[in-house]
């Protein structure tokens, strides 16, 4: 009885450390498409009169 219930603990543990590492492999795709793709060198971005 007691071997299945460690048998039960060690399924559930692995269960969940594969959930974390999915969870950590979406995030980091995650992270990489909020990255602009260019950065101002001098931080000033340019102002377009688009009202005519």
């Amino acid at each position: 009885m007691i071997e299945r219930a460690m048998a039960v603990v060690a399924q559930c543990r692995a269960a969940r450390e594969r959930e974390m590492e999915m969870r950590r492999k979406r995030l980091a795709r995650i992270d990489l498409s909020t990255k602009p793709k260019y950065v101002l060198k001098n931080g000033v971005q340019l102002q377009l009169k688009l009202n005519g």
